[in-house]
């Protein structure tokens, strides 16, 4: 039975949705002293923040489109995160097949130039505009850290082992790996530290201005309870459910929209055996990666489909499964098929409506719009893509601050996330300490858990002394310390969570350890629900 609290609490800034920018934005500000609540439906990262293809990029087929800006600062920013969070994110090396017959995505600015310039090119792609293009990647970001673009030939080569022998050549350039979902709960834990209210499974139900502020009405989903609390300033980063919070939950007026766009990966077996991904042009004009990943599997993504609900929850579907293992057989030696599928995910993207032609033509930059006409500000945010959710958090509190004089400014570049204060190149020496602190530990299980923690990790292992201070074993390196320790410090609430998004242990664990892992928590919970109640 529900329940209705008092009005207790004004923040300076409530923010709506537990996603990479609700959660960017709350570490922000809360490192400039505003007061500062965030509300997330279900669980942090739920949904499009979890369900990325994994990559601080620049967006090298975004220079395609012009979209030079974009570009600039996803570049500059790879680096300025891989120095904030070694743990989670590394570079990497793209490795993209060339053959004469790679043909633009038709509507792009880029292929209609080349066209009417160089009609004999019947809209290919050069060598030497892939080469230009790549030139401008290596230049445009201030690139310090990541090695440069080389030339490869595939023959008798690690990296054109696995490819079909037609491609011959292949350019190698740099982008870098990032644990997205563990990012989002990371700025979480950040902004928390530093005076913000996190709130996971807290619904809004309605937000109303009241007297030059936001009242807004909170559901918890577990325990049924409903509050009200007040805010000076209400930000909408509600992803795929930003049109329905202006239309449904605050009801402004508003000519901005947003588009979605529903992108789908699979996982498969391991394809290949050296560490480099893969940046495969398709004869539709489009790409997509394959990406080494967890170990033994290879990450294939994405497609761009519209996806016109955000109620409607996107999967993976049939035709977008074969549409990447018909695109990635054009480039193998040996086919792949449905059989070696071994996961599949999917998110919708919340792109700003720029009124494109296409899904894959749509704008990934983001925009953010200021409205107080009728009182209390409300911030909303369009778009954005993960590599630039710091600079998307610092663009908003450059529209934020005005209302707040005296707030300080920018300071999160460089600084490090929970755990991620170590060296860039220091994380094999990590390793070898956790593994020294802890001798129980086999090298795969203490390098997942430095990949997961960082400095953190001893915070998690405790004064453990053997494997069976742990407590009870749940597969895969899974143990009940792990599990408590994500439960209290990173709003983990059910197996899903642990599994799926503070990991992704789910693709390791048996049916009876997920199990055992859900009868684990709910115990748990119903232990700390009964002790609250004493």
């Amino acid at each position: 039975m529900s329940s209705t609290s008092e009005q207790s609490k004004t923040y300076d800034l409530f923010i709506v949705g537990g996603g990479i920018n609700g959660c960017g934005i709350a570490r922000d500000a809360a490192g400039r002293g505003l007061s500062v609540a965030l509300a997330e439906m279900n669980d942090l990262a739920s949904a499009t923040s979890s369900a990325s293809t994994k990559l601080f990029h620049g967006g090298l087929r975004y220079l395609e489109y012009f979209e030079i800006n974009l570009v600039r600062h996803a570049l500059t920013e790879r680096e300025v995160l891989l120095k904030a969070m070694p743990h989670i994110s590394w570079p990497m090396r793209f490795v993209l097949p060339y053959h004469k017959d790679m043909r633009f995505e038709g509507s792009t600015p880029t292929s209609r130039i080349l066209n009417t310039v160089m009609p004999w090119m019947k809209g290919r792609r050069p060598a030497w505009l892939i080469r230009f293009g790549l030139m401008l990647y290596d230049t445009l970001g201030g690139r310090k850290i990541l090695p440069a673009t080389k030339t490869l030939q595939l023959k008798g080569s690690a990296e054109g082992a696995p490819i079909d022998d037609r491609f011959e050549k292949a350019f190698e350039y740099s982008d870098c790996w990032i644990e997205d979902s563990r990012l989002v709960v990371l700025n979480a834990r950040d902004a928390q530290a530093r005076g913000a209210e996190i709130m996971v499974r807290t619904k809004v139900a309605s937000a109303a201005r009241v007297d030059d502020l936001w009242e807004i009405t909170l559901h918890d989903t577990l325990t049924g309870e409903v509050k009200t609390v007040r805010s000076r300033m209400l930000v909408n980063a509600g992803g795929p459910w930003v049109g329905d919070i202006i239309q449904q939950k605050v009801r402004i007026n508003s000519t901005e929209g947003v588009r979605l766009v529903r992108g789908s990966h699979i996982v498969t077996r391991k394809l290949y055996d050296h560490d480099k991904c893969y940046f495969f042009q398709g004869t539709d004009g489009r790409i997509i990666f394959a990406i080494p990943y967890e170990t033994d599997f290879t990450l294939i993504g994405t497609t761009d489909a519209e996806h016109s609900d955000p109620s409607v929850k996107p999967e993976c579907t049939d035709e977008e499964r074969d549409y990447l293992l018909n695109f990635i057989n054009q480039y193998l030696k040996d086919d792949i098929s449905a059989d070696d599928v071994v996961w599949s995910y999917s998110g919708v993207r919340p792109l700003y409506d720029d009124g494109a032609s296409s899904a894959t033509a749509a704008t990934r930059d983001y925009t953010l719009k200021v409205d107080n006409t009728g009182g209390a500000p409300i911030l909303n945010v369009f778009g954005g893509k993960i590599t630039t959710y710091r600079k998307l958090a610092e663009d908003a509190m450059d529209k934020i601050v005005p209302f707040f004089p005296g707030t300080s400014s920018h300071w999160t570049a460089g600084v490090a996330l929970p755990g991620g204060d170590f060296a860039v190149d220091g994380f094999d020496a990590l390793v070898d300490r956790l593994g020294d602190a802890y001798p129980f530990l086999t090298d795969v299980w203490a390098r997942r858990l430095v990949r997961a923690y960082g400095t953190d990790a001893w915070a998690v292992m405790g004064d453990a002394k053997e494997q069976g201070d742990l407590g009870q074993a749940f597969g895969a390196t899974l143990t009940e310390r792990e599990v408590i320790w994500l439960c209290d410090n990173e709003y983990a609430r059910t197996a899903e969570d642990i599994i799926w998004r503070r990991n992704k242990l789910g693709l390791r664990l048996a049916k009876q350890d997920v199990t055992a892992l859900e009868d684990f928590l709910r115990t748990a919970f119903a232990a700390r629900k009964t002790k609250a109640a004493e």
